[in-house]
Parts: structure tokens; sequence; C-alpha cells
């Protein structure tokens, strides 16, 4: 069986991880703060020492790091992904980033004969634990469809969508869709309080209508609870519409909401909201209206 290494074991990591575990797999995995393994570790996976060692020791490498500057860096700096090259080797990226970036990657792993996909995905850790995620790929084809079996195990819709770049694109077309959602729920929520009203009954009308969304059925109930208990992280959130204004810089598209909403959430996580739910922008608008 594929043996398959996890660089970048934070939540989104570590629940891929262990959905791979249950399905059968071997895995080792690599963090740099060693403690975020230990359940993966207790799951059975085996733990190494460097991006190295995960090269060296897995068919398949899936990096799940914060940002561009991440991925070079478990990739190509000393120890790295690089350093363990063999044949058939192919590395996938999950995490978020620039399209621009992501063909940078792309060409220098190609230059050094590693086969590179790129597989960001839709949904947080509470879907990836059962493989429900829905994945979008890029890059080389013929090493996606080497290894469809274990994108589909931790997916249960996968799209492959072109050339290197392409699948980056679409997610941040879709994390836009999901700050905005919740920037509007929000102040739906915030609006109907500040009437004099109980959001549940807001909620109650607004999911019995065309315009209810999985957000406001299943996180929106718990946003008026003030619950905020972090799938993804508002201060992520706010990195990835820095990547989402960068990347329509670059396209010569003007998003003049995608602007509005980078500084709202840019001023929650100055605020000290960056280390909850990015749901929790509600808390902010309701803080800086009672103000």
């Amino acid at each position: 069986m594929t043996k398959i290494g996890i660089i970048g074991t934070g939540m989104l990591g570590e629940a891929v991880g262990l959905h791979l575990l249950k399905s059968g797999y071997a895995l080792s995995v690599f963090n740099r703060t060693k403690s975020k393994t230990e359940n993966l570790v207790k799951n059975g996976a085996t733990v190494v020492n460097s991006p190295m060692d995960i090269a060296k020791n897995s068919d398949l490498v899936i990096t799940v790091v914060k940002d561009a500057a991440s991925v070079k860096q478990v990739s190509f700096e000393n120890d790295g992904i690089l350093d363990g090259n063999h044949d058939g080797l192919v590395v996938a990226d999950m995490s978020t980033v620039n399209p621009s970036s992501a063909k940078e990657i792309s060409k220098k792993f190609q230059e050094n004969g590693i086969d590179f996909v790129e597989i960001p995905v839709m949904g947080g850790p509470n879907v990836a634990i059962d493989g429900k995620l829905v994945l979008m790929a890029s890059g080389n084809k013929d090493a996606y469809e080497t290894h469809k079996n274990i994108f589909e195990t931790i997916a249960h819709k996968n799209f492959f969508l072109g050339d290197s770049g392409a699948a980056h694109s679409i997610k941040l077309a879709m994390n836009l869709q999901i700050s905005m959602l919740a920037l509007a729920l929000s102040e739906g929520i915030t609006l109907t309080r500040k009437a004099g009203f109980e959001p549940e009954k807001f909620l109650e009308i607004l999911n019995s209508t065309y315009f209810k969304t999985g957000m406001s059925e299943n996180k929106a109930h718990n946003m008026i609870k003030n619950s905020f208990e972090p799938t993804f992280m508002l201060k992520n959130m706010t990195k990835d519409l820095g990547i989402i204004n960068e990347a329509a810089k670059s396209f010569n598209a003007d998003l003049p909401m995608a602007k509005l909403a980078s500084k709202v959430y840019q001023d929650a996580v100055e605020d000290g909201f960056g280390e909850i739910d990015y749901t929790g922008i509600l808390a902010y608008l309701k803080k800086i209206s009672d103000n």
C-alpha cells in the first residue's frame, strides 16, 4: 500500500491524517511543534524529525502548512523535501496559497524531478475526520491519477481543474464566499439584535427561504450563543483575504468587497479576536456596535 507522509499536523492536517490511518494507510508525520503529532502517533502514525525524513519514507507527501513561504521552507530549505527525493516521489500541497506562488513551487519541484499536485480542500477538520472534504486539484495530472484513490479517500468529491494554479484560484474564490457569508450573517444578527428582536427569529425566517446557507443552518445557532470553537481560525481567514486581494491584483481584477472584508477581519485580529473561529467576526461586530 502507498506510504503517505503529512507535513503540518494542525487541525486540518491532523484530521486528514487520522482518517487516512483509519482507512488503513501507513502514515509518517512531521510538525515543527512535536506535541501536535501526539494524537496521530497514538493512532498508529510514525513521527519523524524533518521534512526530508518524510520524503524518504513516503510515496506521497502531503503538505498542510500556513502559507507559500512555509511550503517553500519545508520543501526547499535544508532537510527539506528535496533532500529526501527518490524515484516516484509525489508531493501534494493542501495549503492555501496564491496561484502564482503555486506555479513557482510546482516549477521548482519539476526542475528537481518531483511530480507536484495542488490539492486545496473545502471543509474543516470536523468533516475531514470522516473523509467528507471537497478537493480541488491541479498540476501534474498523471501524478493525480496515480494517487486518485488516496485523494478520494480524503474527499468525497474531487475536481481536477487543469494546469498548476487553477485549484488555488478556485479555492481563493471559495474562501471569499465564506468570508462574505460570515460577514453578512453577522451583520444580519447584529441588526436584528439592535432592532430589539431575538436573532433566533431572524434565523428561522432566513432558513425558510431560498437565501439560507449551510452556515446559516449549521453554524449560526452557535454564533448567537457566542460559541466560536475554531474549525478555521479568524486569523487564518484574515490571512486568506490578504492572499485573495494579492491574487486579484495580479489578475487585474477589482474586488471592492474583498478589500473591505479584509480590513474588517484585520481590525478584528488586531482587537484580539484572531484565535477564535472565523464566524467570531460576529463577536467583533457586537463589540464595535456596543461602543
